[in-house]
């Protein structure tokens, strides 16, 4: 699958993101899973047949890794926001070549039978202050948004919040052409999605 993947809420707890994403939305989580090379752990929310909503934190429980976690979770604080949008390609590696410098290197990942490989920063950050898109490449058929029940919510759009948003509107055009994205320049970087609910449009 190629296009918009899923979305990242970072939490400072994961029971802490679950009850405020679902409080915003109306609408309760499904399990997700744990990811052991990065020490994490998420909840799920279908997005439609090709696309999701992640809720994802540190898992206590589990061993710190020994380099930075993804979504710059290590320095994560605050409120339960978005903290990454994530774009599936068909090609990671050939991607990669085309994308800004520190968007990552691919690493294999497997939960069950899904299998896929993902760009991983060195630092833990991905380029532009974490609002270029993290890429992924799923390996075989599986994803996760054909094994969630439909809770009726969709993404409507994601607003990319930059000083520099030309050029990361110039960065992201090889990736993904999607009129929802939309790129504003601003003095803070950050990371706005809106939903269309149950009970009408939200704003995370």
């Amino acid at each position: 699958m190629t296009g918009f993947d899923h979305i990242a809420i970072a939490a400072r707890t994961l029971s802490e993101g679950v009850a405020c994403v679902e409080a915003a939305l109306g609408v309760p989580l499904e399990p997700g899973g744990e990811h052991p090379l990065m020490g994490t752990h998420n909840r799920l929310l279908s997005l439609g047949p090709a696309a999701y909503l992640e809720v994802i934190a540190i898992n206590p429980d589990a061993p710190a890794p020994a380099f930075p976690r993804w979504f710059a979770l290590d320095t994560f604080a605050g409120a339960p926001s978005p903290q990454a949008w994530i774009v599936g390609v068909d090609d990671l590696d050939a991607r990669l070549i085309a994308a800004p410098e520190g968007a990552g290197s691919p690493v294999d990942l497997a939960r069950g039978d899904l299998r896929w490989r993902m760009a991983v920063p060195a630092s833990g950050v991905l380029p532009f202050d974490g609002l270029f898109p993290a890429l992924i490449q799923w390996q075989g058929q599986a994803h996760p948004a054909q094994r969630l029940p439909d809770r009726g919510v969709r993404l409507h759009g994601l607003r990319l919040s930059h000083p520099r948003a030309s050029d990361l509107k110039a960065a992201c055009a090889p990736l993904i052409s999607d009129p929802s994205v939309r790129y504003e320049h601003a003095q803070a970087p950050k990371i706005m999605a809106e939903f269309d609910t149950p009970k009408g449009r939200i704003c995370l």
